[in-house]
């Protein structure tokens, strides 16, 4: 009789695929359902519900869920320079190899414990991942325009949606405490908005001599020298004022995969042909953590 059980089980479970309301109950939970109460309808702004493999508002707009758990809000087809699967492949590569380690470290010290916490450009979700786990969020969030990015991201169980950093964003005003923006694309109007009051924005960007080595190896562009400057001057006019930087500089020893993998998870990817990548290079990385408040 013992013998028979297993073959029961499976029959059982085949059968409940097909009752109306089982199937559902017996689907696991998606990574977004941390998210659901952060985020709004790209179309109309109302708050989202999930139902089954959807998420829905109010008004019947409706986005299905990824099987791998990530949902896209793009009210149209990805752009163009949205990264492909080729460059967040090299991003992952590169970040989980322990590069940029001491910037993760930077930026989970410089986020405060608690609080709902987002990051757009979350990319493979290597900085969302570390801050989730060091600070104890109620509510996360990662946001990138790249579907293979959200994908990727989606499988390391973070909450995830596919989002334009430069349109408004899926997210409720005032719904978030910390938002992470590492090397990404900027729009301090919109992370005003989505703050809470006293609410943080944590900023990653390069200075000058970030790369240099590398920029000056390969002909890459250099770091604007009043890049920070602009950065402080377009925060402050969304009513985010500057309370903390920390400058890090560190430098890295790079094999020619590892310099690939760095040039190859930029812009740099969409526009540079084969290359001769030297077998060892050490560069300078050179970046400011900046932290904005919201009035």
């Amino acid at each position: 009789m013992a013998q028979k059980q297993p073959a029961i089980v499976v029959c059982f479970v085949r059968a409940c695929w097909f009752v109306p309301g089982l199937r559902a109950k017996m689907e696991p939970m998606p990574a977004i359902d941390a998210a659901i109460g952060l985020l709004t309808c790209p179309v109309c702004a109302d708050a989202l519900t999930r139902e089954h493999r959807q998420l829905r508002c109010g008004r019947g707009h409706s986005f299905d869920i990824a099987r791998q758990g990530y949902v896209n809000l793009l009210r149209g087809p990805a752009p163009a320079n949205a990264d492909t699967a080729e460059m967040v492949a090299a991003r992952e590569r590169f970040l989980f190899a322990g590069h940029y380690q001491p910037i993760r470290e930077a930026v989970c010290s410089a986020c405060e414990p608690g609080g709902r916490l987002a990051e757009v450009g979350v990319g493979p979700g290597y900085y969302l991942g570390a801050a989730v786990a060091a600070t104890h969020p109620p509510a996360h969030l990662g946001l990138d325009i790249s579907v293979a990015a959200a994908r990727r991201a989606a499988r390391r169980m973070m909450a995830c949606a596919v989002a334009d950093t430069w349109q408004t964003l899926p997210i409720g005003s005032g719904s978030l405490d910390r938002l992470l923006c590492i090397f990404a694309p900027r729009n301090p109007p919109e992370f005003a908005r989505v703050l809470a009051t006293g609410g943080q924005v944590v900023v990653v960007a390069p200075r000058p001599q970030h790369l240099a080595q590398l920029r000056a190896r390969l002909g890459l562009l250099n770091v604007e020298d009043d890049k920070l400057a602009r950065l402080d001057a377009s925060f402050a006019a969304a009513g985010l004022e500057l309370v903390s930087r920390q400058e890090l500089t560190f430098d890295i020893d790079l094999d020619a995969a590892a310099t690939a993998d760095l040039v190859g998870m930029g812009p740099n990817a969409f526009h540079d042909g084969a290359r001769d990548f030297p077998r060892a290079l050490t560069t300078t990385v050179a970046v400011a953590i900046s932290s904005y408040e919201s009035d």
